[in-house]
C-alpha cells in the first residue's frame, strides 16, 4: 500500500478538506464561510490551486465562486456544474465527467460515481448541476485518496476498489442524507480499504452517525484505521 507520506490533509468540517502536496494546495467541496463546523481561522483557506466539487449543494459548493475568482484556482466538475460556474464569470473551468481523468495541481484526478442528488441553489432557483460524483485522487508518489462525496453505498464500489485502488477513502457517515455508519462500514469492505477518514457528520442534528458507529459495524475489518478528526485538525 503506498504511504500519505509528503501529504497534508486537514478537515475543514463536513465534507471539506484542503490537500497539501508538493506545493500545491487542493480544496474538496469548497464550503467554509457558511459551514459551522470549520473554525474561525480556516474560513479563508489561503492560496489554492485547484478546487473540486463533488455537486453543487449549497454546503459542498457555497463557497465556490468566490474562492474561484479571489484565487483563480483550477475549478474541477462535472460539466452542468461547469457551466453554471462559467455563467457566474470563472474563466479556469476543468469539466470532465464520470470514468475520466484529468491532470491538476500535480495530481491525477479520477472522476467516480456517487449516489445522491445534485441542485444548485441560484436565488430562489434550485439548478440541475448534474450528478453527483467522487474523485480518486492520484498524487505523484503512488498514494490514491477517495473522497465519496455525498453518496449511498452502492455495489460498484467495489470497481472503484478494483481499478482505482485508493489507499484511503473519506467517506460520508451522518445519514440522512448520505449512508450512515453500516452502509459506510459496506463501502470499506467494497472498496477494501484499510484507512477511512469519516466525513458528513455533526454538521447538523440530522446527521447522527458516529465514528464510534462506523468502528462498530466494521468491526470485522482486520486492520482497519478509523482516523477520526476534529475540525481543523490535519493528518500528515
Amino acid at each position: 500500500m503506498a504511504s500519505p507520506d509528503g501529504i497534508k490533509m486537514t478537515w475543514l468540517g463536513h465534507s471539506t478538506f484542503l490537500i497539501e502536496s508538493d506545493g500545491n494546495r487542493i480544496l474538496i467541496d469548497p464550503w467554509v464561510m457558511g459551514n459551522p463546523a470549520c473554525p474561525d481561522d480556516l474560513k479563508d483557506p489561503g492560496p489554492l490551486d485547484a478546487i473540486l466539487i463533488t455537486h453543487a449543494h449549497f454546503d459542498h459548493i457555497g463557497d465556490a465562486v468566490e474562492l474561484g475568482k479571489k484565487t483563480g484556482a483550477a475549478m474541477v466538475s462535472i460539466p452542468e456544474t461547469s457551466h453554471w460556474l462559467g455563467s457566474k464569470g470563472l474563466e479556469n473551468l476543468v469539466e470532465f465527467n464520470k470514468g475520466g481523468t484529468v491532470e491538476v495541481a500535480g495530481v491525477k484526478a479520477h472522476m467516480t460515481h456517487a449516489v445522491h442528488s445534485c441542485g444548485i441553489t441560484d436565488g430562489d432557483q434550485v439548478l440541475y448541476g448534474g450528478e453527483a460524483a467522487g474523485y480518486v485522487i492520484e498524487f505523484a508518489s503512488g498514494f490514491k485518496l477517495y473522497h465519496a462525496g455525498d453518496t449511498a453505498v452502492f455495489s460498484d464500489m467495489a470497481l472503484i476498489g478494483k481499478l482505482l485502488a485508493p489507499d484511503w477513502a473519506m467517506l460520508p457517515i451522518g445519514d440522512h442524507y448520505t449512508m450512515g455508519p453500516r452502509s459506510a462500514a459496506e463501502a470499506v469492505r467494497l472498496l477494501g480499504v484499510k484507512h477511512v477518514v469519516p466525513m458528513h457528520f455533526g454538521t447538523f442534528p440530522a446527521l447522527r452517525g458516529t465514528p464510534d458507529e462506523l468502528r462498530e459495524a466494521a468491526g470485522d475489518v482486520v486492520n482497519l484505521e478509523v482516523h477520526d478528526l476534529e475540525p481543523g485538525r490535519s493528518i500528515g
